[in-house]
């Protein structure tokens, strides 16, 4: 374990890079959603809740974001992001509006594998060379079907179709036709969390997507409907920015073990006994970080007072997965204690999107990222002294 890393410059420089650089879903560039935001190019907050077509505003972009969160999941989110947005556009124009009346993709399930397929080729030719350049690969392998899927109908029916069934089931279900605007709205806000709405997104036997959702997308829609675009923000701890964990993906894996973030809180040993680390299993015989192995993972040691103090308030009241003190912290959620410890402003989205700028734009999954422009150096014990943290891990 590492004793002399500084938790709190760390995870807070990377909250700070996080607020300057976020990485959004530009729901701008929607065409549907055009007339939503305001001359500056805010969303229209007050006019959230007025209808368009059959569906309110708050809806219609909610059923957008679930259904990015699950395609995010991709190797490229830009490539990802570009292909949904071309898709979506595509689509309206040819009047499968699926997002109003979710039955329309269904309907029209060829024309909308067309599109998919079409735009995947057209964003491959773009951006496999700097894909590929970036992570040390092969333009060939870019490929934005998830699971490295090749059947377009499989990958149309299961990431897209999945998340566009959830209000479709929803709307069968509502008796009430006036009450059918917003029922993807009633039915997160049903819950009595951002965090408890983000399992259940994944795991409820009746209206969970299941494996077409991870705990990392469901955490990553926690992350823009409550923090970056405040569609179901409330003034009240369970539903603020504090109110959902982290989305670990990749990225999240790569950073936080170079910087040293885990090897504080258990030793090397612990991380394999919970298949964390898996040796031998990444690239070129590297070691591979499964990080979704990490989540209910208690960590080795205590925090300290005013830390544990912080992390009881983040399970109690934000979180609300406990009625009373927990007895041990996980690491996934230890962040969270830091961030509300320390008083800022940033919280558990910008933390995210820091990591994701940070991954993507400088800590590369290869051996030589551009640890000198990084603008978290002087907080990696990668850099400063562990380089086999970056020659020997692979995410």
């Amino acid at each position: 374990m590492t004793a002399t890393l500084d938790i709190a410059s760390l995870l807070c420089s990377i909250a700070r890079v996080g607020a300057e650089s976020p990485l959004l879903p530009d729901l701008r560039a929607i065409e549907p959603f055009a007339h939503f935001f305001n001359r500056t190019g805010q969303i229209e907050s007050n006019s959230l809740d007025k209808r368009d077509g059959s569906c309110t505003r708050r809806e219609l972009i909610l059923r957008f974001l679930v259904l990015n969160a699950v395609l995010d999941q991709g190797l490229d989110i830009v490539g990802v992001r570009r292909l949904l947005l071309q898709v979506t556009n595509n689509l309206y124009r040819r009047e499968v509006r699926f997002l109003h009346s979710p039955a329309a993709f269904f309907a029209e399930l060829g024309i909308a594998i067309d599109q998919i397929v079409g735009e995947h080729s057209s964003i491959k030719k773009i951006r496999s060379e700097t894909w590929a350049r970036e992570n040390q690969s092969s333009p060939n392998k870019y490929n934005l079907f998830m699971d490295n899927a090749k059947q377009a109908l499989s990958y149309t029916v299961f990431r897209w179709g999945v998340p566009l069934a959830l209000p479709l089931l929803l709307e069968r279900d509502e008796r009430d036709e006036d009450r059918r605007d917003a029922v993807l709205v009633r039915y997160l806000k049903s819950w009595q969390s951002a965090e408890e709405m983000s399992q259940q997104l994944k795991d409820n036997e009746r209206y969970g997507l299941g494996k077409a959702i991870g705990d990392k997308a469901g955490h990553l829609f926690a992350k823009w409907a409550v923090s970056s675009f405040a569609l179901l923000r409330e003034a009240t701890p369970n539903w603020n920015a504090f109110s959902f964990e982290v989305p670990f993906d990749s990225n999240t894996g790569r950073v936080l073990w170079r910087t040293g973030f885990f090897l504080h809180w258990a030793d090397e040993s612990d991380y394999v006994r919970m298949k964390v680390v898996q040796r031998g299993a990444g690239k070129g015989g590297t070691n591979y970080i499964r990080v979704t192995n990490i989540r209910g993972m208690k960590a080795a040691v205590d925090l300290p007072d005013e830390i544990w103090k912080a992390y009881v308030e983040i399970c109690c009241k934000h979180l609300r997965s406990h009625k009373k003190a927990p007895q041990t912290a996980e690491i996934q959620r230890i962040p969270l204690a830091y961030l509300l410890s320390a008083g800022t402003s940033v919280a558990s989205a910008e933390l995210d999107e820091g990591l994701i700028h940070i991954g993507t734009r400088f800590c590369f999954n290869h051996s030589e990222p551009k640890c000198r422009d990084c603008p978290i150096r002087k907080h990696c014990v990668a850099r400063i002294s562990k380089p086999e943290l970056i020659r020997d891990y692979r995410t």
